[in-house]
């Protein structure tokens, strides 16, 4: 008899396992397309797409607008922040721009500069059209 894999518990582990890393102290430029997981601790400009999870810790210095499915936020953002799933503003968080999200947490001591649009539609055209809003005003 062999052992029965459980799907659940592999989609879990994978949600955990950071496939890409910018490393504390390092500089990036260029476009990021997100499907695992992408953790930025050093300096990134350029863009960040998918349907992944992103995380920018605490020394993370990100100069872009995110999209992505999860986005978690303990260091600088200067852009936009789009997220299909949710955002999580952590107390080392400096957020300079929109959030776009259906879901938000927020701890003590955040720093955000900016508009919040809860979408509890997950409505894709939704975040077009409210883009477009937001550069109007």
């Amino acid at each position: 008899m062999g052992i029965k894999k459980n799907n659940n518990t592999e989609d879990s582990l994978k949600e955990h396992i950071i496939n890409s890393i910018v490393g504390e102290g390092s500089e990036l430029k260029g476009e990021f397309k997100v499907n695992g997981v992408l953790r930025i601790d050093g300096t990134f400009s350029g863009e960040i797409k998918g349907d992944g999870k992103v995380i920018i810790g605490k020394t993370g210095h990100v100069k872009t607008d995110i999209r992505a499915g999860t986005i978690i936020i303990g260091g600088l953002v200067e852009g936009n922040v789009y997220a299909t799933k949710q955002v999580t503003l952590l107390t080392t968080a400096k957020l300079l721009g929109d959030i776009i999200t259906p879901s938000l947490n927020v701890e003590e001591g955040v720093v955000f500069e900016g508009n919040c649009i809860i979408n509890k539609d997950k409505d894709k055209d939704f975040f077009t059209s409210i883009k477009s809003k937001m550069k109007k005003e």
